[in-house]
This record gives C-alpha cells, structure tokens and sequence, in this order.
C-alpha cells in the first residue's frame, strides 16, 4: 500500500531510468524458497558462500508471482564464466554470442549467466552488430543494475534471492505484472533492433500469461516485421517451437496474425488458415497440442508441423498427380517440395523432419484393408502418431470418419475379429504375380543340352 501511495504521488518512473531498485520481503511478494528447484538454490547459495552476489532471475520468478509453474531455473551472479566454472565441478563454459556455464546439479542443469553491461558506451568494449542493428555477439559483463536494463521486459528483469527471500525490482516489473501489463525495458525500436526475435518473444508472453502489450511497446511491432527475415534459421525454429508448444498456441497464432508477424514465419500458414477444412485441421491440431501441454503430457513437434503444412502437401500432391504423376512417387515430391520452402525460413531438424515425413507418408497406406497390409502396418514404428494424423483429417472432415473408425477398431481388435474385419481386395486391383524361382547357377548349367560336338574338318 504505501509503494502504490508513494507511485502515486510521485509518479511512475519511465522504464529504463529506473534509479534504486525496490527490495521486496518475501510477506509482500509471497515467494518461498521451497518453490525453487533444489539445484538452483544450492547454486546460488555456493556463489553466494563463495563472496559472489547471485539470483534465480527471469521467467522463473515471474511465472512464480504469476501463479505458474516454472519450467527450469536461471541464474545470474557477478562472477563472470570462469569464476563460476572453478565454483563448481561439474559444470562447463558454453556460447559464443554471449558465454554463459551450465552447472549440473543432480538431474538438473542449471544455466549462470555472468550480469551483462551496456553494449553501446563509448568507454568500454561495443558489442558486433549487422547493419539493421542486430547484436551478432556480445560478451559484455557489467553491473547488476546494467544486467536489469538490458533484459527484454519489466517482468523478465525481476531477482529473486532464496536466501534471503527478496526480489530486487529495478524497473517496475511488480507493477507490470499487477496491472497485466507487457513492457519492454527502453526505446522499443532499438531493443526490437537489436534482437528481432523480442517481436515474437512478447507475442508468446502476452498470450501465454492474458497480458495487454504496452501501447509504446507494440507499436513499433508492425513496421520493424521485417526484420525477422535476418534471424537465423535456427534460431526462429527455436522460437516458433517455444511458440506453438506454449500450452496458448492458439492464441498465439491469433496475436502473430494481429500483430502482422505470421508472414515469413511459417510462408504458408497464412494460406492455410484461410481455407476452411485446412484451418479446422491447424485448429484441432493446436488445440490437442495445448490439451497436451497443460496436463503435462509429452508432445512431438513432428507431428505438430506435419499438421501446420499437410494441406500445402496435399494441393502440390494433387497438382503432381494431375500432371500425371503417379500417386506415391508424386505424394514423396510434393513432401519435399513444401519442406524445402519452409528450410528457407525455419531450420527445422534432420529429426523432426524426418518425423513429419513418416507421418505423411504412411497416410496413403490406411487406404488399405485387405489381406495382409494392415498387418504391416501395424508394425511400423510411427504407425500410433499417423493414426492419430488420421482421426484429426476425419475429425476436419478431409477423409470418411468410417476410415478412421475402422483402424481403431482394428488396433484395439484380437487376432479373429481382425481377420474378420479385412476388406476383400478391390475388383479393379491388379493381380500380384508369382515369381519364379530363379535356379542356382551350376544346376541351372546341369540343366541345359551340351552343346553339340563340332563336326571333323575334311582332310586336306
């Protein structure tokens, strides 16, 4: 109450010239230390042991005084990569563009960061950038007030120290996430600048905690857009991935489309979502993947991107096949032709692409149900995940429901109510010939008449 008082007599600092920071008790902000990972405490309480200040930072603490559970812990300290590398055995120095130490702790990896400093001042070392801004590397150390500035937003730059109990709050955070607010740490057009992927970062915050976006802070989202055509492809991979496996894909994907940056991302989701059956299919697709997330269960990001783009497989399928391609070989073209558009943007691995392929390519195979291909089918290792490709195709209405049906039936089915369930082969389907058996060389040799003797030449 009298830090809402002192606000509002005094005002609201502007963000980014934050003076003293706030120290919070732990009877104000509610955090115990008990809801920090066991490896993450002990963590900061080595550093600490070792003269060293140190603080589960970020996401962490705000998903904490958010009511959610976090995913994993960071740390931040003073100490910069080596000190924190001699501070614990079992720990190793990683990063180029900013080097960072993984400290392992049982089970866990915990990921230290050394407090980073202004990139810009003239007096000290300047971080590489491109020629749109672009921090390309940057292994600048500084001050814990400095490393407070240079996170993306308010509720990112919030310290928590288990020990004590207390968050350090340099730029209002504690206000922000009171009053569900999402604002970026200084002019929203540099930081955008400096790492365009910040677009997307409060694109996901925002849906993923119901969070309005400042007005100063989105503003600038729409006309920077292009600059995520300079991200690395890996890189966008990562975090279109973190994206869509949020637990809030939806409402995701509904804030890129607001915010003009669903274009490049993936090139044809767009295109997709303005089909009615394709976007009744991306739909239940991102709605049984955030089902998934919120009860914990395993998701496949395969299965997830061969959802995202099996209708641009389809029509290239179609065009290949009216061209007068055969099915299956034009079925394999069409899967890479739609996978090489999308490495342009999105470096998606050798693994999940080869998933996604799996999952496509079995579809025609559920087209048959006589004699012994099913029982094939059965056996191949992707043949759950394509069958669940197959009742969300029923579900959206691309393929007969009665299809779908039948294979969970025959899955669930024992041996004599499977044999009874096989179709009889089509009536126009070609006649599968014998092959003969082919001899082994020397009895095939056995087997032929000798040659005939040459008949004498008359003598001379």
């Amino acid at each position: 109450m009298i830090r809402k008082l002192i606000s509002r007599v005094f005002g609201r600092k502007s963000p980014g010239r934050a003076g003293e920071p706030a120290v919070i008790p732990h009877n104000t902000h509610g955090i115990r230390r008990e809801a920090i990972s066991s490896g993450s405490r002990r963590t900061v309480e080595t550093l600490q042991e070792n003269g060293y200040k140190a603080f589960v930072v970020g996401g962490a603490v705000r998903d904490l005084l958010a009511g959610i559970k976090p995913k994993d812990f960071d740390v931040a300290t003073d100490a910069t990569p080596e000190q924190v590398r001699q501070c614990f055995r079992r720990s190793r120095v990683i990063g180029r563009r900013f080097q960072i130490v993984h400290v392992m702790m049982g089970q866990e990896t915990i990921e230290v960061t050394t407090f980073r400093g202004h990139h810009g001042q003239q007096d000290g070392p300047r971080a590489q950038t491109d020629e749109q801004g672009r921090v390309l590397r940057d292994n600048v150390f500084g001050s814990q007030k400095e490393d407070a500035a240079r996170r993306d937003f308010t509720i990112n730059a919030l310290y928590y120290d288990p020990v004590a109990e207390t968050v350090i709050d340099y730029h209002h955070g504690m206000d922000d996430l009171e009053h569900k607010t999402l604002r970026m740490i200084g002019n929203p057009v540099t930081r955008y600048r400096e790492d365009p992927v910040r677009m997307l970062r409060a694109v996901r915050l925002a849906a993923k905690l119901d969070f309005a976006i400042d007005d100063e802070t989105r503003r600038p989202i729409g006309e920077l857009a292009d600059l995520i055509e300079n991200v690395p492809p890996s890189r966008l991979f990562d975090e279109m991935l973190k994206l869509l496996t949020s637990g809030h894909s939806v409402r995701c994907l509904q804030r890129l489309r607001a915010e003009g940056l669903h274009h490049g991302l993936l090139p044809l989701l767009d295109v997709i979502l303005e089909q009615p059956q394709g976007k009744r299919f991306v739909t239940l697709a991102l709605e049984n993947t955030d089902r998934r997330v919120r009860e914990g269960r395993p998701i496949s990001p395969g299965f997830l991107f061969a959802t995202l783009l099996w209708n641009e497989v389809l029509a290239r399928w179609d065009a290949l096949k009216a061209d007068g391609e055969r099915p299956i070989p034009a079925l394999f073209r069409a899967m890479d032709d739609v996978l090489d558009v999308q490495a342009e943007k999105l470096a998606i691995t050798r693994r999940v692409a080869g998933d996604i392929k799996d999952i496509w390519s079995i579809q025609p195979r559920f087209e048959q149900r006589s004699g012994k291909r099913p029982y094939g089918l059965l056996e191949q290792p992707r043949f759950k995940a394509g069958l669940d490709f197959l009742l969300m195709r029923a579900e959206s209405g691309e393929v007969d429901a009665e299809l779908g049906k039948w294979w969970s039936d025959f899955l669930d089915a024992d041996g004599a109510t499977r044999a009874a369930m096989l179709l009889p082969p089509a009536p126009d389907a070609p006649k599968k010939r014998r092959r003969r058996k082919r001899k082994p060389a020397a009895d095939a040799a056995a087997d032929e008449p000798a040659a005939p003797a040459p008949s004498p030449e008359p003598a001379a």
